[in-house]
């Protein structure tokens, strides 16, 4: 039995530390390269996309939030190419524009197992369960602010900068309910997928079902729109 003291409280920060290291362990598997982050977080009043390519997901279940990674055109690119070519694509044969489709669907196939990755973790480390939706991609010349579908009664915002290994920028921001898990008594974690396993798996499936698609020009008009823009 564990004793007051020894109680394990899990917080925000604590969440937000477990999405930033499935961000940079499933990024550095996919593009074989080195992905960081600042030990700075900053407290943010509201999260929302931003140029050039902005990717969101929501979770819901024993939580909820709102998860965004912005990306430069650079640090999109950057990450888009080595992928590909750690893949095995002749470089002639890929996108030369951070607007084509191929890029927004990549980057979303990343944002997938990215989320995947947290939820895995929030399963084995918290003991509880949260699904999500599908990644949704935008290309941007403009910043549009996002809301939680779900009300959140005392909403946390943070935003972490992360490094490429060329040295260019994207943003995590995280929107979610103020919680804590307590830990009451040990158990046992289960183990949590490897990103190799989780990529050769996206691999193989996309011939099936593309898991993020580019969204066309007016699907994008009518996102906007259902956003409240």
């Amino acid at each position: 039995m564990i004793t007051k003291e020894e109680r394990v409280v899990y917080g925000t920060e604590d969440l937000l530390t477990t999405l930033c290291s499935s961000v940079t362990r499933v990024l550095n598997v996919a593009s074989q390269s080195r992905i960081t982050y600042s030990a700075m977080v900053q407290r943010i009043t509201k999260v929302g996309l931003k140029p050039d390519i902005g990717c969101f997901v929501l979770f819901d279940g024993g939580f909820t939030g709102l998860v965004v990674l912005n990306f430069s055109a650079e640090a999109a690119m950057e990450i888009y190419e080595r992928y590909m070519l750690s893949m095995g694509m002749p470089k002639s044969e890929l996108a030369s524009s951070f607007t084509s489709d191929e890029v927004a669907n990549i980057m979303g196939e990343l944002m997938n197992q990215i989320v995947g990755d947290f939820t895995g973790k929030v399963r084995s480390e918290l003991q509880t369960n949260i699904t999500q939706n599908q990644p949704k991609m935008l290309v941007l010349n403009k910043q549009v602010t996002l809301s939680v579908d779900t009300p959140l009664d005392r909403p946390e915002m943070r935003r972490v900068s992360f490094f490429t290994e060329r040295n260019n920028i994207f943003y995590l921001e995280l929107a979610i309910d103020r919680t804590e898990f307590i830990k009451l008594h040990d158990f046992e974690k289960s183990e949590v997928e490897d990103p190799d396993t989780l990529l050769e798996r996206e691999q193989a499936a996309k011939q099936d079902a593309a898991p993020a698609a580019a969204i066309s020009s007016d699907d994008a008009d009518e996102l906007l729109k259902s956003l409240g823009m």
